[in-house]
């Protein structure tokens, strides 16, 4: 009975959607069952309040540790040809060549990276010989040459904060597993909602979804609640939003975890998407779209996959806000030499099952980014740090407490 009322209930819904064009409750926040310690609501703009789950424990006193330890010199130097080829040389940096040689074996400390940024050729169409480099003129030339202080970050340390970031169609919730862990260790940690998930409010505008609009909303919670030392960590599209404020605030951002981001592209919304389809349309598909995001999220689909989901709040948004988010997902800036000049230790894990993210995508950030780990969950899928939560925890706080011979 009580599934035959939702049918007919969510029937309703669509009429009326269908009728007026608008989708019902567009712009209602989720009511949440979980206790209201630790939750505050932050108004960023006026009107646009975002939930944040912010957790200060009690810590034991700080012992004092010496500091100067893991200081690091970061040299490149990256090329952008007019063929679109991508040359980026790392100048005997120590960090680096220790990174790729705990991953790939024996690498040279100084290596040059060629990456072809051109399409590869279709049909049978041979590949033309790569010009020679000293014909060539750059059409573009970035040089870094910073330190960095990497250090071990403790929970008792009361000038280390973590960030987590969702990403499109979750929610705070989906990282309750992480939450409860490090704050449980003496981590400081926060969680926003982004506008329109979970219980943060909902414009109805979709510019209120673009790109640098959410990416300004978590500009203004970064700097409300950052310490001397944060640690970044985004899932799928919220790893964007990390690396843009790593970006951003190179003294401030101190390491950064990728879960499931995909590879160092600019974004550009596709325009063959489902997700293009009229907001009343998408409210009308809306439980296939959500069993295809449980088929495609998670590795296994049994009782423990479901109800997982709906602990996580995640693909819990309403069509409006979904067709917006995803339109709005567009950020020319974020190509391959934006993310070449992070200077910052990033872990990127990838849950093997992930049916969103291909491999080769986080094989392709890793081989760009400067200091890099990549670790791979045989067993997880898009959603793995909610359903290898142990494995997950346990990489973060290695690479937490990780810090430079």
């Amino acid at each position: 009975a009580l599934q035959e009322a939702a049918m007919l209930t969510s029937l309703a819904e669509s009429i009326f959607c269908c009728l007026t064009g608008k989708a019902a409750n567009l712009v209602l926040p989720l009511e949440s069952s979980e206790p209201s310690d630790g939750y505050e609501f932050v108004e960023v703009k006026p009107g646009r309040v975002l939930r944040v789950r912010h957790i200060v424990p009690e810590r034991p006193p700080e012992i004092t540790e010496e500091e100067g330890v893991g200081n690091v010199q970061c040299k490149r130097k990256i090329t952008v040809y007019r063929n679109g080829q991508l040359v980026i040389e790392n100048m005997g940096d120590v960090l680096h060549s220790e990174i790729l040689q705990c991953q790939n074996g024996d690498l040279e400390p100084c290596s040059t990276v060629e990456v072809e940024l051109v399409p590869p050729p279709s049909g049978d169409q041979k590949p033309a010989p790569p010009p020679r480099r000293r014909h060539r003129k750059p059409k573009r030339t970035v040089l870094i040459n910073s330190k960095r202080v990497i250090s071990s970050c403790k929970g008792t340390h009361s000038d280390v904060a973590l960030f987590f970031v969702h990403g499109v169609g979750g929610s705070l919730d989906i990282w309750g597993s992480q939450l409860d862990f490090f704050s449980r260790l003496g981590y400081e940690v926060i969680a926003p909602d982004l506008a329109g998930h979970g219980a943060s409010t909902a414009p109805q505008i979709a510019a209120a979804f673009t790109f640098y609009a959410l990416a300004e909303d978590l500009r203004a919670i970064f700097k409300r609640y950052a310490r001397k030392r944060n640690i970044l960590i985004g899932h799928s599209y919220g790893v964007s939003f990390c690396t843009f404020l790593a970006h951003e605030y190179p003294d401030l951002v101190h390491k950064v975890v990728m879960i499931n981001g995909g590879g160092p592209t600019a974004l550009e919304p596709s325009l063959c998407s489902i997700f293009q389809l009229p907001s009343c349309v998408l409210h009308c598909l809306s439980p296939c779209l959500a069993w295809s995001f449980l088929k495609a999220g998670f590795a296994r689909q049994g009782t423990k996959e479901k109800q997982l989901l709906r602990q996580g709040n995640a693909f819990n948004v309403s069509p409006f806000v979904l067709r917006a988010m995803m339109s709005g997902q567009y950020w020319p800036e974020g190509d391959e030499v934006y993310h070449a000049e992070l200077t910052v230790p990033i872990l990127l894990i990838h849950g093997m099952c992930d049916k969103f993210v291909p491999m080769d995508e986080d094989q392709r950030m890793a081989e760009i980014l400067l200091f890099a780990f990549l670790k791979v969950i045989e067993e997880g899928s898009h959603m793995v740090m909610m359903e290898c939560p142990d494995t997950v925890n346990t990489l973060l706080h290695e690479f937490f407490l990780w810090e430079p011979d």
